[in-house]
């Protein structure tokens, strides 16, 4: 079965590539994937996926980060500009999430495979020595843009799809794919997984192109060591006065948000594991004499367990508190993101990895590696587990001409054969008859 993988691969490496560079062209940031979501969703019912979208694959009042209405509107029409289908805009209902099922059998496993749309906040590079500048599928959307892959992996996970339909004959049980909007800032995991996504599932597969897995031919099967995280933005109210008449009068927002910046920073980390914390972002005041009456801050906690996360979180609200009503401030805070830790099932790598030995493309495979960071992935892949399934979330090898949320990222486009080649043959391998 491996060749006749490895054949239809091959049949589809134009159309791969050609999606890659067509999603890359028109990047969309999270909750605005409109036009890639419309693309995916009609390439998918045209090979018999079962599709849903809207709240019933993505909790409403679960969204964290969501641009405002206004922004969504503008979003849809820049999408139906660009020639998204305008039906399919409507069905969305302002929620780019959507699953694609197919099912094979009555009694066999259910099988999801996690795939995320989304491009970065960025602008991309415009220099003649960045390829998809020379070659004129660099973003044409101002401040979008593909530097992590997510364009990569939409072009793969739709080739997968049509290769797993082409041998449905061959299995059993069903195959869930879950295209995943927000996966930047760890807001789209979450609201798919409170409406029920992962329910059901009992294996679940994870891809993602470059990081660990820094050149063609590396394979990294499995991960641990995801960091879960909290994204707030603060806002301090305070009252403003005139700096030099009367400064016993105002409320010094800028104050207390530079205090809290500094003591937030200064939080006792945990001796049970690796804890983080930055403020990314603070912008404050109204004039040279006016005593600032705002400031708002754009900040993030991590923690090597969901644990040692909500341990940061709890302190960095304290702390915000405290510097508030040291100045007589009041203060919001507004979850904009946020995701579990999780760990790699070890049954899960192991099938991956015995896939892997099959493929000569890959011939530099390590089964573990700490992966250090966040992923939204690890909410869904933690929930299965939770519900007694496995998962696993690799790293498949590219030559990257960047490092990612990179101006200049870029891809070997080639690399992403022997992924579509490998995600196809392990669900292959979980769902044979």
């Amino acid at each position: 079965m491996l060749a006749y993988i490895g054949s239809k691969v091959k049949e589809l490496e134009k159309k791969i590539i050609g999606c890659r560079r067509d999603l890359h062209k028109h990047a969309e940031p999270g909750w605005t994937e409109f036009r890639t979501a419309a693309m995916a969703i009609t390439e998918l019912q045209k090979l018999g996926y079962t599709i849903k979208m809207g709240e019933e694959v993505c909790k409403r009042s679960a969204m964290m980060g969501v641009p405002p209405a206004a922004e969504l509107k503008a979003q849809q029409e820049r999408a139906i500009a660009q020639g998204a289908n305008p039906e399919l805009i409507k069905k969305m209902d302002g929620i780019t999430g959507f699953t694609a099922e197919m099912k094979f059998s009555d009694g066999g496993p259910v099988m999801g495979f996690r795939v995320d749309m989304d491009s970065n906040d960025a602008n991309e590079s415009k220099d003649s020595d960045h390829k998809p500048a020379k070659e004129g599928f660099a973003s044409i959307n101002a401040g979008a843009m593909h530097a992590c892959g997510h364009d990569a992996h939409v072009a793969v996970g739709l080739a997968v799809a049509e290769i797993v339909a082409s041998m449905k004959d061959k299995l059993k049980g069903s195959v869930r794919f879950i295209f995943q909007p927000a996966e930047e800032g760890l807001r789209g995991a979450g609201p798919m997984v409170a409406a029920g996504v992962t329910k059901g599932l009992n294996y679940i597969l994870g891809m993602h192109v470059g990081f660990q897995a820094d050149k063609k031919g590396s394979l990294v099967c499995g991960a641990k060591g995801f960091l879960a995280s909290t994204k707030w933005d603060v806002t301090i109210t305070g009252l403003s006065a005139h700096a030099g008449a009367a400064p016993q009068e105002g409320h010094n927002a800028l104050l207390a948000a530079a205090v809290a910046a500094i003591n937030l920073h200064a939080i006792s980390r945990h001796g049970d594991g690796v804890t983080r914390i930055n403020v990314g972002k603070m912008i404050a005041g109204e004039g040279r004499n006016v005593v600032p009456p705002n400031a708002f801050m754009v900040m993030e906690t991590r923690g090597a367990t969901s644990e040692l996360n909500n341990y940061m979180a709890g302190e960095a609200g304290r702390v915000i508190k405290a510097a508030c009503d040291m100045y007589q401030c009041s203060h919001s805070i507004e979850v904009t993101g946020g995701t579990q830790s999780g760990e790699s099932s070890e049954e899960m790598i192991e099938i991956v990895y015995e896939a892997a030995k099959e493929l000569p493309e890959y011939t530099d495979i390590t089964k573990m590696k700490d992966f250090g960071a966040g992923e939204d992935y690890a909410h869904m892949m933690s929930e299965v587990q939770k519900d007694g399934g496995i998962g696993t979330y690799v790293q498949v090898g590219v030559t990257r001409m960047a490092g990612h949320h990179n101006s200049k990222f870029d891809i070997d486009e080639a690399d992403l054969l022997p992924a579509a080649k490998l995600m196809s043959y392990v669900i292959y391998k979980v769902l044979r008859k």
